[in-house]
């Protein structure tokens, strides 16, 4: 028996308490995330958006999303976090469904989820050409930096604890990983 491929109803009949996706034709429903995950998305996004969304400290440029919904293809997928460089996107479209593939994001794994954004999701967005991809674990002190190369990406960098990294795309900033996790109660 060949299983139905997943349509937008489909996320759409999903309970208000969960995350919906739809990956290569199947549908993956997560719980919305865990305070360590939802705390590591908010500081990572804080320190991102003034230097680079808004230009105050840094060079500005970018156009940042929380949770963005990307229709690439016939996937629909929620990054974490979501940025586009200001010279393609100049101002966000007023749309649920985001066409354009961002130029860097974010996924903040967790348990549930870590395999879903490394196996099914990391190669939709190769695929899409995102230039850059972090892999942030709340729960391992971990920050993974992709960078796309050709159809694939290549690990340029894996951070851990409490460095202070400076990592692709947004090498002018000191970024203090230990701010992502400062507030998670171990």
């Amino acid at each position: 028996m060949t299983r139905k491929p997943a349509t937008y109803a489909d996320l759409e009949a999903l309970p208000s308490n969960q995350v919906g996706e739809i990956v290569n034709g199947e549908l993956y429903a997560s719980p919305r995330p865990a305070s360590p995950h939802a705390s590591a998305s908010l500081q990572l996004a804080t320190e991102l958006n003034n230097p680079f969304g808004r230009g105050r400290g840094g060079p500005g440029g970018w156009l940042f999303l929380f949770e963005p919904e990307l229709h690439l293809g016939k996937d629909v997928l929620v990054p974490d976090l979501a940025g586009w460089r200001r010279e393609r996107v100049p101002k966000m479209p007023n749309v649920v469904g985001i066409t354009l593939a961002p130029d860097w994001l974010c996924e903040v794994l967790s348990p549930s989820t870590s395999r879903l954004d490394r196996f099914r999701k990391l190669p939709v967005y190769a695929r899409e050409g995102v230039k850059h991809v972090w892999l942030v674990d709340p729960l391992q002190y971990t920050l993974e930096v992709f960078r796309l190369e050709g159809s694939h990406y290549l690990l340029v960098g894996t951070h851990q604890d409490a460095e202070t990294v400076y990592a692709e795309p947004f090498e002018a900033l000191a970024l203090e990983l230990r701010v992502l996790w400062e507030d998670i109660a171990e």
